[in-house]
């Protein structure tokens, strides 16, 4: 059997010096950067976004803009209507006036008044037509 003696000291071998590094006639590098390709993705999307807030602003406000100008198309067809409403009852009251103003009764009477005395009997002749 094999027995195992505890790891207290171990013997390391002397540490051998390092060669200093050839000099290369190329410079020496920099530590490489981060790549910026996320930055550059969170940019699109971020202008994109804007864009679709922009579009979606300007068309909420063409959607205002339309039914305010229909609120006020409304409102001038309303005094329109009104204002119809208006001359036909004026155009109908006229009318009635027209009719009473020329009713056969009351010519005879505004004759009788001013002296003209009772109309006389009306006549009617008919004609033959000439040659046939």
């Amino acid at each position: 059997m094999a027995s195992f003696a505890p790891a207290t000291a171990r013997a390391y071998a002397p540490a051998t010096p390092r060669r200093a590094p050839a000099k290369d006639p190329a410079p020496a590098r920099r530590p490489a950067r981060p790549r910026r390709a996320a930055k550059a993705q969170a940019r699109p999307r971020v202008a994109g976004g804007v864009f679709w807030i922009v579009l979606v602003a300007g068309l909420l406000a063409g959607i205002v803009a339309l039914n305010v100008a229909v609120l006020r198309l409304n409102m001038q067809v309303e005094q329109l209507d009104n204002q119809h409403d208006e001359l036909v009852s004026k155009n109908e009251g006229l009318q009635s006036q027209i009719s009473t103003a020329a009713a056969a009764g009351r010519i005879e009477q505004l004759g009788k008044a001013l002296g003209l005395g009772t109309p006389a009997a009306t006549t009617y002749l008919q004609l033959k037509p000439n040659g046939r």
